[in-house]
C-alpha cells in the first residue's frame, strides 16, 4: 500500500529463488500461500477492488545467458515449435503494471495489477494518462477486450518532482516506480495529472479472435489503435541473437528517459502460448526477463560515520569517493550494521565494491582486498554516541548500538520526522528539512512544542510564506484527531510498531488505562510480547515522557481509540484468512473482522476460532480440519459478522 518496499530488486531475487529451489527439492513444503505461488500484492487500498477477466501474470527470470539456453531447452522439449517462431524483445520497464478494460472502443475501466486477479480500480487516475487513448482509433479493434501495460514515471518528471518537493520542505521520494505506483492511488486525479505519468502497452487479452500471429504484429495493432508501445524492440529469428540484441540494450540503458532493469524475451508466434501453458499459476512459459547485472562500481572508503535513529539506534553509513552507478553520482551508502562490518572486514582506506541494486539506497558489498594499502585497522564500533557523547549500549540478543539519551539531538530530530510521518501523524509539509530548520530555529525540541507553533514565528522563516505558514499550522492541528494507536507509534517506542501500536490501544483502549497496566498485563496480549512490554514500560516509566504525554494532553491530543462502529461482535475471537476470496481482499476481509471486535493472525493454531477460505486455500485449511477448527466462506464470515443475511 505504500509502495515502499524495505529490501532491494536484487535482495528479493535470491531470495525468491532460494525458496523455488528448496521447493523443487522438497516438493511437500509448498504452500498454497507460498511467495511462489502468489503473482503480486494484495491490494490493501480503500480504492474500489476489480477482478481481472484474465489473470495477470508474473514473469520468471534469467541472470544470465546460462539460464536464458536452459529456458529455451526447457520449452523446447515441451513444444519443438519454438526453436524456428523467433522471439520478441523488449525493455522491462520498471514501473506499475495495469490492465485497461475497453468496450466498443471506449476506455471502460482501468485497474492495478494487486494480486493477479483482484487489482484496484484507479481508472479515474489513467484517465489523466496522455498515452492511454480515452477512445480507441480505427475500426478494428474488438468489442470487449484487455489492454496491459506497464505505467512509468519519466526521469526528468521524476527528478522535477523531487526539486519541488524538496523546495517545499517536504521529503525526497526514493525512486520512480514505487512513485508511479502510489501516483496511481491518489484520490485526487488532478495531482496524479500533475505528476506526468507515461504509459506503454504490450498485451492484449481479446474476446474474439484478433488478425495477428505474431506478438510483434499485437505491438504493430496497439500502436495503430493510439497506444504507445516500448521503444527499442526488436523481432529476432534465434535465441544467439537475441543475447547480441540483448546486451546492445543493456549499453543504451543510461540513455533512456525510463527506468528498466532487463529486457523481456517472449516466444513470437502466438499459437505457441497456449501451448506452452503457465508454470505454478503464476508465470508464462513462453516469456522470461533477462535481468541486467545490478551495476557494481569500485571507489575508496573515505570514512565510516553514524546516524542516530528515532530510538537511538547508531546506524553505520560509509563515505565515499564519488563514483557513477547506473547514471547517478554516489557518495554515501549503507553499511546496514556493526555485525556486518565486522564480517565483511570492512576498513577506512579500503577500495570497496558499491551497487545501487533494484536502484534503492546504495549499498557497500566489500572490500577489494588485493587492493588493501597497509596501516588500515579494523573498524571500532563506537564507544559513545556521535551526537551527544552519551555512552553507547547493546542490548543482549539484538545487533545494534544504542544511544540511551532521549534528549539525545540526533534522536530528536529523527524522532520528530518519524512523528510527522504518514503512518504516524500524518502531517503534511513537514519533511525532515522542514522538521531540521525549525530545530535549529529553535522553534521545537520535542513533538508537544509543534502545537505551539504560530503562523507568525514560522514567516520569519526562509522559504515560508503567510500562506505555507499557516497551512503547516492548520495541518499539525489536524493531526490532533489521529486516534491513540496512531500516535503510540509516534511516539517512537522501541519495538513498537504499527501493528503493536493498534494491539495495545485496542485492548487498553485510552492511554491512561496504558499508563496504569503493568509490565504482566501488557505482556499477556497476544502479539506483544515480554520484549515490547519492557519496551513500553520502560518508555512510560521515563519521567521526561510522561511529562511529554500530560502536555500533548494539554494540547488536545486524542487519547482514546475510537470505539469500531459495528461493535464486538467477534470480541475475543481470532481468525486466519487464507486463499482468494470471491470479492473481498484479505484487507478487507481483515478490516471487518477487525472492526466486529476479532484478530486476525496468519498462522493457524489451538487458539484459532476460525479460518477463513478461499480458493486455492492450502496448508492452513488442511491445518483447520487437523485441529477441528470451525471453516468459514466469504459468505459465513459475513453472516457471522452481521453483514449478510
Amino acid at each position: 500500500m505504500l509502495d515502499n518496499p524495505d529490501m532491494s530488486d536484487a535482495d528479493y531475487d535470491r531470495l525468491f529463488r532460494e525458496l523455488q529451489a528448496l521447493e523443487e527439492q522438497h516438493p511437500h513444503l509448498r504452500t498454497a500461500d507460498s511467495p511462489t505461488q502468489r503473482v503480486g500484492a494484495e491490494p490493501e487500498s480503500e480504492l474500489p477492488k476489480h477482478r481481472h477477466r484474465v489473470p495477470m501474470l508474473s514473469l520468471g527470470n534469467a541472470f544470465d545467458d546460462a539460464e536464458l539456453e536452459a529456458w529455451e531447452q526447457r520449452i523446447a522439449k515441451l513444444v519443438p515449435e519454438v526453436l524456428t517462431a523467433g522471439y520478441q524483445l523488449e525493455y522491462k520497464i520498471d514501473g506499475a503494471a495495469i490492465n485497461l478494460t475497453y468496450e466498443r472502443g471506449t476506455l471502460a475501466l482501468g485497474a492495478t495489477r494487486g494480486n493477479g486477479v483482484v487489482g484496484e480500480n484507479v481508472t479515474a487516475n489513467l484517465k489523466t494518462v496522455p498515452d492511454i487513448p480515452l477512445r480507441l482509433q480505427g475500426k478494428s479493434w474488438p468489442e470487449l477486450m484487455e489492454v496491459r501495460g506497464e505505467i512509468y514515471f519519466p526521469l526528468d518528471n521524476f527528478a522535477h518532482l523531487n526539486e519541488r518537493r524538496e523546495a517545499a520542505g517536504e521529503e525526497r521520494f526514493a525512486n520512480p516506480r514505487n512513485t508511479a505506483a502510489g501516483s496511481l492511488r491518489l484520490l485526487d486525479s488532478k495531482m496524479t495529472r500533475a505528476r506526468g505519468l507515461r504509459f506503454f502497452a504490450f498485451h492484449i487479452e481479446s474476446t474474439e479472435p484478433l488478425p495477428i500471429s505474431t506478438l510483434h504484429e499485437a505491438l504493430d495493432l496497439l500502436a495503430s489503435w493510439g497506444f504507445s508501445v516500448a521503444p527499442h524492440r526488436q523481432s529476432v529469428p534465434s535465441l544467439e541473437e537475441a543475447k547480441v540484441v540483448i546486451r546492445d540494450l543493456e549499453h543504451r540503458i543510461t540513455s533512456l528517459n525510463f527506468e528498466a532493469d532487463g529486457v523481456v524475451v517472449k516466444v513470437d508466434r502466438l499459437e505457441l502460448h497456449h501451448r506452452l501453458g503457465i508454470v505454478g499459476g503464476r508465470e508464462p512459459r513462453w516469456a522470461i526477463a533477462r535481468k541486467f547485472a545490478a551495476e557494481v562500481a569500485v571507489t575508496k572508503l573515505r570514512d565510516i560515520r553514524i546516524n542516530v535513529g528515532r530510538t537511538g539506534a547508531l546506524n553505520p553509513y560509509a563515505v565515499l569517493e564519488p563514483v557513477e552507478i547506473s547514471g547517478v553520482t554516489v557518495s554515501k551508502a549503507t553499511l546496514h550494521n556493526m555485525d556486518v562490518i565486522a564480517a565483511k572486514d570492512i576498513r577506512v582506506g579500503d577500495f570497496v565494491e558499491v551497487t545501487r541494486a533494484g536502484e534503492v539506497i546504495p549499498q557497500v558489498l566489500g572490500p577489494v582486498r588485493e587492493r588493501r594499502t597497509s596501516g588500515t585497522k579494523p573498524y571500532e564500533p563506537p564507544k559513545a554516541c556521535p551526537a551527544c557523547g552519551t555512552p553507547a549500549e547493546r542490548p543482549e540478543g539484538e545487533v545494534a548500538y544504542y544511544c540511551p539519551n532521549g534528549a539525545c539531538p540526533g534522536r530528536v530530530l529523527e524522532g520528530l520526522t518519524h512523528y510527522a510521518s504518514r503512518g504516524a501523524m500524518d502531517i503534511r509539509g513537514l519533511g525532515v528539512q522542514r522538521v531540521q530548520q525549525l530545530s535549529e530555529a529553535g522553534l521545537i525540541d520535542d513533538v508537544a512544542m509543534l502545537y505551539a507553533l504560530e503562523p507568525a514565528a514560522l514567516e520569519r522563516l526562509e522559504g515560508f510564506g503567510a500562506k505555507a505558514a499557516q497551512q503547516l499550522v492548520a495541518a499539525i492541528a489536524a493531526s490532533k484527531a489521529q486516534p491513540l494507536s496512531k500516535l503510540l507509534f509516534a511516539l517512537g517506542i522501541r519495538h513498537v510498531g504499527g501493528e503493536g501500536a493498534k494491539l495495545l490501544a485496542a485492548t487498553f483502549g485510552s492511554m491512561d488505562d496504558l499508563m496504569a497496566a503493568s509490565e504482566e498485563q501488557i505482556a499477556a496480549i497476544d502479539g506483544i510480547g515480554p520484549t515490547i512490554a519492557t519496551a513500553v514500560g520502560a518508555f512510560l516509566e521515563e519521567p521526561k515522557n510522561r511529562d511529554l504525554i500530560e502536555r500533548l494532553r494539554e494540547h488536545g491530543l486524542t487519547f482514546e481509540e475510537p470505539a469500531t462502529a459495528t461493535g464486538s461482535v467477534l470480541s475475543g475471537q481470532t481468525f486466519v484468512i487464507t486463499g482468494t476470496l470471491p470479492n473481498l481482499s484479505r484487507a478487507e476481509a481483515a478490516r471487518l473482522i477487525e472492526d466486529a471486535g476479532g484478530r486476525v493472525t496468519s498462522a493457524v493454531s489451538k487458539s484459532t476460532t476460525a479460518v477463513v477460505v478461499g480458493e486455492s486455500a492450502g496448508s492452513k485449511l488442511e491445518r483447520a480440519k487437523d485441529l477441528g477448527i470451525d471453516v468459514l466462506d466469504e459468505a459465513g464470515l459475513l453472516r457471522r459478522i452481521g453483514a449478510a443475511p
